[in-house]
């Protein structure tokens, strides 16, 4: 367990270990729980497919490829949950490859004009 205050902001760093000077890191999905073995009940989405959810969330640029940086402002779910856990989704891609899930921008869908 990592002990932090509320509102206190958390640094994390996930890191891909492989030889291959080719790929890239990114965070695609990071899901907060009360529950460590439920994510769906009662869950708090701080990224979601490549998507900030949060406003406290911040992805920082890293000195490799092979390492994503990201931090988040803390929260409680509720006083009656003394711990928060988290779960993140990674994707690893091939640099440079700019039609992949790695480089895609957050968009979301807009809603389709229904007049005449």
């Amino acid at each position: 367990p990592y002990y932090i205050d509320l509102n206190q902001n958390l640094f994390l760093q996930a890191a891909l270990h492989c030889s291959d000077p080719n790929l890239i890191l990114s965070v695609d999905t990071c899901v907060a729980s009360p529950d460590p073995r439920d994510f769906n009940t009662l869950s708090y989405a701080l990224r979601q497919n490549g998507c900030n959810r949060d406003p406290s969330y911040v992805t920082y640029e890293s000195p490799s490829s092979h390492l994503a940086r990201f931090k988040f402002n803390s929260f409680a779910f509720m006083r009656r949950y003394p711990s928060v856990y988290l779960r993140c989704e990674l994707a690893v891609c091939r640099l440079g490859d700019y039609s992949s899930h790695c480089y895609r921008s957050c968009m979301n869908r807009s809603k389709r004009d229904t007049s005449s």
